[in-house]
């Protein structure tokens, strides 16, 4: 009796250790991400004060932006898994980190050119997904600007894995706040020409967004070069040296990330593209309400790449146990987060949208209960969307990304995009059948990504000893 009480308050402590490191790892994480959102956030808030076309047309081009950007985010978020491998098992730990973050620095480069080549033809994109011609001409001038910041977002993004598998991902954070400030300034002097500026428009905001991501880039280079325990891994020395087997490593654990999240974001675009057949409120309408449903993302996602390290750590350190209850412990903060959330989104609806237009004004009431209504659906896959990233970060600690990428495929493009295309068209609910079928498709990932972390063992994805 007394050795199963002492083994119960070992699980227990060790249950509650993992919390608190999973918290302290999460927290800072999740504030970065929201941090990041709220560049984009700030963007849509300004630029919904130019009018419901500039709205419309902004939208348009940073969904077009960002499906290239996440695709390229994925690709070298996979420099976390593997430096926090290298960290868990503790051999060699400084060369292996500083040839894994030049890698990513390098991949971060080569797949920043095409995305350049196909940005600078955004007008002729649009069009051809049959957009209005004065919108892709708009989001043409905007895209001008704004898809420069395209390389500096990568450098930032490799940097912030580096710190974060060290778990030191505070800096990241601070960095982030910093630019969203320098966000706000930029928005106002370039879109409304103040500061002794010109009045730019679309064209201030895009730029405005270019400096900030430079601007966390560069910052976030300042810290790893001036904090002692960053500046011993020597980051930037020898970058001209390859390392071909672990460039390749990076590929190939970073394509699948990459595809995964390009084909969740992507689905998210071609709902934008679907929605611009009903119109301009309807495209502002969605902004509005995936601009609050991307913000409440952050936290699952957040939770999702602090168990990425924390379960890489302890697959490095081949503890079974302790890849347990990284997993788990994320997931359940996870799910307890996006339960509330779905709760507020559904209570507080009115308060929400009131935060990029102004409800009392009757133009907007097209716009403000179209929102309403797409909010109502954001709420009902809360707890899925929140399911589905931890379990691929969960998954990604183990080195596991090409199964998770076909679930993707089928949940998202095999379930969701006939679904919404169903509803939407066929069955004549408009814009809320687009989003009846991106809650389906998010919640067919969900249970497929929590079947497979729950049968790791049995797939051989974790240490046998």
């Amino acid at each position: 009796m007394l050795f199963v009480a002492r083994q119960n308050a070992f699980t227990r402590d060790a249950w509650l250790g993992e919390f608190r490191a999973t918290l302290a790892l999460g927290w800072p994480m999740v504030l970065t991400n929201l941090a990041q959102i709220a560049l984009t956030t700030t963007d849509v808030i300004v630029v919904g004060r130019l009018g419901p076309s500039s709205l419309a047309a902004a939208t348009l081009g940073v969904n077009l932006y960002f499906g290239l950007l996440i695709f390229a985010i994925g690709l070298v978020t996979a420099t976390s898994p593997m430096m926090a491998e290298a960290i868990g098992r503790g051999h060699r730990v400084v060369r292996d980190v500083r040839r894994t973050f030049r890698q990513g620095m390098w991949s971060a480069v080569i797949v920043a050119i095409p995305a350049w080549a196909l940005l600078w033809h955004t007008d002729k994109v649009l069009l051809a997904l049959g957009q209005e011609p004065q919108l892709a001409a708009d989001a043409h001038l905007f895209m001008h600007e704004l898809q420069w910041g395209f390389l500096p977002a990568l450098g930032f993004i490799t940097l912030r894995s580096f710190v974060t598998a060290l778990e030191r991902p505070i800096w990241a954070m601070v960095v982030t706040v910093a630019a969203i400030l320098f966000n706000i300034v930029a928005n106002w002097a370039l879109v409304f020409g103040h500061l002794g500026l010109p009045a730019l428009g679309l064209r201030g905001s895009g730029l405005a967004t270019m400096l900030s991501n430079t601007f966390m880039f560069l910052g976030l280079v300042v810290v790893v070069l001036a904090d002692r325990q960053f500046r011993r891994f020597h980051l930037f020395g020898r970058w001209w040296r390859p390392d071909w087997p672990r460039f390749l490593t990076l590929w190939r654990l970073g394509l699948p990330i990459g595809a995964t999240m390009a084909l969740e974001i992507t689905l998210f675009n071609a709902a934008v593209f679907v929605m611009g057949q009903f119109g301009t409120a309807a495209i502002a309408a969605h902004s509005i309400a995936i601009q609050i449903a991307a913000a409440s993302f952050m936290v699952p996602l957040g939770l999702g790449q602090a168990a990425t390290v924390r379960v890489g750590l302890a697959h490095g350190a081949g503890l079974r146990d302790d890849i347990t209850r990284a997993g788990w412990t994320a997931f359940a903060m996870a799910m307890v987060f996006m339960a509330t959330m779905s709760v507020v989104l559904m209570a507080f609806p009115k308060v929400l949208i009131g935060a990029f237009i102004d409800v009392t004004d009757p133009a907007n009431a097209p716009v403000a209960e179209m929102a309403a209504l797409f909010l109502l659906w954001a709420a009902i896959f809360q707890l899925a969307d929140g399911a589905q990233v931890v379990g691929a970060g969960m998954l990604r600690g183990l080195q596991d990304t090409r199964v998770p990428m076909l679930y993707a495929a089928f949940g998202y493009w095999g379930c969701g995009m006939p679904l919404s295309l169903l509803f939407a068209f066929k069955f004549g609910y408009g814009g809320v059948g687009i989003w009846v079928g991106l809650a389906s498709g998010l919640a067919v990932v969900a249970v497929l990504m929590i079947r497979r972390w729950m049968r790791r063992d049995r797939l051989g994805l974790v240490p046998t000893g």
